[in-house]
């Protein structure tokens, strides 16, 4: 079996990728002798810590149809997944070629272009990669194509989780943080660059981490520290605060399941903290994470804050000093039980595979 990724890329954020990277290393967990291979910018800031097979691109997948097609064409994939990325031209020509075509998505736009009856004609599945809570269930309208085309399948992915299983050694950190060490504050920028209009976010999160271990809350930092404006005496840590670049999705997660409370902007970090029953502030770093938090904020399973350092420790340090209030966002987390979004994935792909 050979699956294609196509995540959207390029030098901000890297959700499509940790969810297309996630999957991928499942799939080769469950089916030892599949191949996988990744389309991706070389602007990504993740590409020389990817432990996939890869074919790099200027920009992102989405604005090179015909080197798309090309790859598809000489390595003929058995399913294609593409994250929030994608156009007509190269959903047509995977579907020339026999493969089965997923589509991932997490913005609303991507959602409409999805349920386009041009679209749902060649999508075999279409996956929305947040829960029902998060990104609203299927309108009126969406029920409706699907009645006529009755295609393609819909799923829900809750949250995607890495496992951790077997962990490619390219991506392991030098400088991991003592997981037994738990109870803390873990801090969670984002994917280690900037979006625009919130190119400091970085820095005001690494200032709040500082801040809240100088009050004497043990606190670990997981993001970038470089050209983030805020020094330290020794360039890394203080008594109170461990800072490391980067981690694999394992050792997060393992983080934020003992982790007395997480900050993280409201990407898919907010939604993997909310699956580890971790109570949650969360700052939005990009234009559609805003009503992601405060759909959160109103099922009571996050705290919503300004992504400044002031408003981010002092929402911290509120919930650190009122125990009930912050037990109870960790109850509200637990009791909503996503679901393992990897296993409903990997299910997907053995049944289309097997339609091939």
């Amino acid at each position: 079996m050979r699956i294609l990724f196509v995540p959207v890329s390029g030098p901000y954020g890297m959700g499509e990728f940790a969810r297309c990277s996630a999957i991928a290393s499942a799939a080769l967990e469950r089916w030892p002798h599949a191949s996988v291979h990744f389309l991706l910018s070389r602007h990504a800031p993740y590409v020389s810590r990817t432990p996939f097979p890869v074919t790099l691109l200027p920009s992102s997948a989405t604005f090179h149809s015909a080197a798309v097609i090309e790859l598809m064409r000489a390595w003929l994939p058995d399913v294609v997944i593409f994250d929030n990325a994608g156009r007509s031209t190269q959903l047509k020509a995977a579907h020339r070629l026999g493969a089965r075509i997923v589509f991932i998505s997490s913005r609303a736009r991507q959602r409409r272009r999805a349920f386009r009856l041009s679209w749902m004609r060649l999508i075999d599945e279409h996956w929305i990669a947040y829960p029902k809570l998060i990104a609203g269930g299927l309108g009126l309208v969406e029920r409706a194509k699907l009645k006529l085309l009755r295609r393609p399948v819909v799923r829900y992915l809750d949250v995607i989780m890495a496992r951790g299983a077997k962990r490619p050694e390219t991506v392991a950190s030098a400088a991991e943080p003592d997981v037994a060490a738990a109870g803390g504050v873990v801090v969670i920028p984002g994917g280690g660059t900037a979006h625009p209009g919130a190119r400091d976010a970085a820095a005001q999160f690494l200032a709040a981490a500082r801040s809240l271990a100088a009050a004497g809350f043990a606190t670990t930092f997981v993001g970038p520290t470089e050209d983030s404006g805020v020094a330290s005496s020794d360039g890394a840590s203080t008594a109170a605060l461990s800072c490391v670049a980067a981690l694999p999705q394992t050792d997060l997660a393992a983080l934020m399941r003992g982790a007395r409370l997480v900050i993280a902007n409201g990407g898919s970090t907010l939604l993997q903290a909310i699956a580890c029953g971790a109570p949650c502030v969360a700052a939005p770093i990009a234009g559609d994470q805003r009503e992601r938090i405060r759909r959160c904020a109103a099922a009571g399973v996050a705290l919503e804050a300004a992504p400044s350092a002031a408003d981010l420790e002092r929402k911290a340090r509120a919930l650190l000093e009122d125990e009930p209030a912050r037990a109870a966002l960790a109850r509200r987390a637990a009791q909503l039980e996503l679901a393992d979004g990897i296993e409903a994935a990997l299910d997907a792909i053995a049944n289309l595979a097997h339609r091939n």
